[in-house]
């Protein structure tokens, strides 16, 4: 009875090993994941407030629809980065360090007007978005937004090749895939405007 006792004993210490040894680890706020959830959170609000701008801007609808899948994509992209932090335990931004420092960048663009991190723009192109219309708002915004999709692709890219694998480092590459030819995209609606 006793040795039964002990054999039972020891099979659950070692099930109880076992699973703690495939638990996910969770990343810890220096990490390439915690990094690039809390930095492409930033850029992905930034896409997402210029497609709505412009989607008030012009009544084109290749524009619109773009502006649109945009908007929804990297809200809800955005949204999965954030819950990911919460459920790790890990605050929305890295308090006194600058962007990208998880890829080995430390990006300090000074807060230049308002540009945070590389593709971002700028408070004053913002303004500019803003007050366009028509044609000019969907030329600016497509210009704007190719540079911050270049910028979130080089940014997912640093992900793929440093995060843990599985979901996010999944969802950075679906993001380097789905933005690249969103950038291809912009180049041909840019072309047909001449621009």
């Amino acid at each position: 009875m006793v040795l039964a006792l002990l054999f039972a004993g020891g099979a659950v210490t070692v099930a109880s090993a076992d699973r703690d040894a495939d638990a996910p680890r969770t990343p810890t706020a220096e990490s390439a994941d915690a990094g690039f959830a809390q930095d492409m959170a930033v850029h992905h609000q930034q896409a997402v407030e210029m497609s709505f701008i412009v989607r008030d801007r012009t009544k084109d609808e290749a524009v619109r629809r773009l502006a649109y899948d945009i908007a929804n994509t990297q809200a809800n992209q955005r949204g999965m980065m954030l819950g990911w932090l919460d459920l790790w335990g890990l605050p929305k931004v890295q308090a006194g360090v600058a962007p990208m420092t998880w890829m080995g960048m430390g990006v300090d663009l000074g807060g230049e007007d308002g540009e945070l991190m590389p593709g971002m723009a700028t408070r004053a192109e913002l303004d500019q978005l803003r007050r366009a219309s028509g044609r000019e708002a969907e030329v600016l915004y497509l210009k704007l937004m190719t540079e911050h999709h270049k910028g979130g692709v080089h940014m997912a890219q640093g992900c793929v090749e440093r995060c843990v694998p599985g979901v996010e480092r999944d969802l950075a590459q679906g993001m380097v895939d789905a933005q690249e030819s969103e950038i291809k995209l912009m180049a041909d609606i840019l072309k047909e405007r001449g621009d």
